[in-house]
């Protein structure tokens, strides 16, 4: 038998532990991160409201897409450690909130209608499921857990999950879409600042 055929017999090792918890950060990151792209673009591709206004919230809607795309790039920059990679993550998230904050000014103020339903009901309900993300992405990052708490990964998956299903709920993005691409720019200090860089 040749040393070729050898090597392909062999099984591929089992990925560390910190791989694997890199992989359930990365993705949640990234979802994230999608979602504050697609926010930002809804908006930029919106109806545009008062000048002054909407020049803002398009702007600060933009600067989070960025921030949350930043923390996606520093995550796939580094080495496997579960802490940073649950921070990026965390950071990607919050991001993202703020995004849908946006959004949701964008559509106009207001919670849910009576029987739930309506465009500022909608917006109203993403943003509030962006920010229990963000959350639930907080508590997995937090101090003590070092990112490697699974019923903690577990809930921030499962609201990331809810928080993509809002958007798509509140028009903000599409299901199969792919996520606009985000210019990163230079690192921004509240980024580095949060990553404690």
């Amino acid at each position: 038998m040749s040393e070729l055929n050898r090597d392909e017999q062999q099984p591929e090792a089992p990925p560390s532990a910190e791989a694997a918890l890199r992989a359930g950060h990365s993705a949640r990151a990234r979802s994230a991160a999608s979602r504050a792209a697609a926010v930002s673009r809804y908006i930029e591709q919106g109806e545009p409201g008062s000048a002054a206004a909407a020049q803002e919230v398009a702007w600060k809607a933009a600067h989070a897409a960025r921030v949350s795309a930043q923390a996606v790039a520093v995550l796939a920059e580094s080495a496997p450690a579960p802490a940073a990679d649950s921070r990026c993550a965390r950071n990607a998230s919050a991001s993202a909130a703020q995004a849908a904050r946006m959004g949701q000014l964008h559509d106009g103020e207001g919670d849910a209608d009576s029987d739930g339903e309506g465009d500022r009901g909608l917006a109203a309900a993403a943003c509030r499921a962006a920010l229990k993300a963000s959350q639930a992405a907080a508590e997995a990052a937090k101090a003590g857990e070092l990112g490697e708490n699974t019923a903690l990964n577990a809930a921030a998956d499962d609201a990331e999950a809810a928080a993509v299903a809002a958007a798509v709920a509140a028009g903000w993005m599409r299901t199969g879409d792919d996520a606009p691409q985000v210019a990163t720019g230079m690192r921004s200090t509240e980024l580095m600042h949060m990553l404690h860089l």
